[in-house]
């Protein structure tokens, strides 16, 4: 299970805003609370910033997927903070272990929809319950940290080697 990261998101945090959509970087530092400079207002005001929910996980294959259906969900609307290629989202479980640049990780739980989807300007609050409807199963996977490192777009997100 290979594939390689080619978007990393991060947005901080901003007065009024839930952490959506998030901005672009070409590069990142992962530290255990996730990529440094990240805001997730879910996990900040009601998970106590827990560490299973560190990262948040997208194949760029399922937002192929929504484009294609007719939804124009563009790279960081859906709150992703790396987004992957090569790796389609039923390939991850909980548990798995991922190699990216310096750091490893380790999927915890699929990712549910929320409310804040809505917040989307081509969703709202009429378009909204469809779409959370829509991205049951779909919203991608958090992960923790194992080990804080450097990562960067092009590089490789490979299945960690068993111990």
């Amino acid at each position: 299970v290979n594939g390689k990261v080619l978007h990393i998101n991060r947005k901080p945090k901003t007065p009024g805003e839930f952490g959506l959509p998030k901005q672009e970087v070409e590069r990142a530092q992962i530290t255990a609370e996730g990529i440094d400079g990240d805001y997730n207002d879910f996990r900040a005001t009601k998970k106590d910033n827990h560490p299973d929910m560190a990262l948040l996980l997208m194949p760029i294959e399922t937002i192929r997927e929504l484009n294609e259906e007719g939804w124009p969900a563009k790279v960081g609307d859906l709150g992703e903070n790396i987004v992957t290629e090569g790796i389609l989202l039923n390939a991850f479980e909980p548990e798995m272990k991922f190699d990216i640049g310096g750091a490893q990780i380790q999927i915890s739980y699929e990712c549910d929809p929320c409310y804040k989807l809505h917040s989307l300007p081509y969703i709202g609050e009429e378009r909204g319950p469809e779409f959370i409807k829509t991205m049951m199963g779909r919203r991608g996977w958090y992960a923790r940290v194992l080990e804080p490192g450097d990562i960067a777009v092009g590089d490789t997100f490979s299945l960690a080697e068993a111990a």
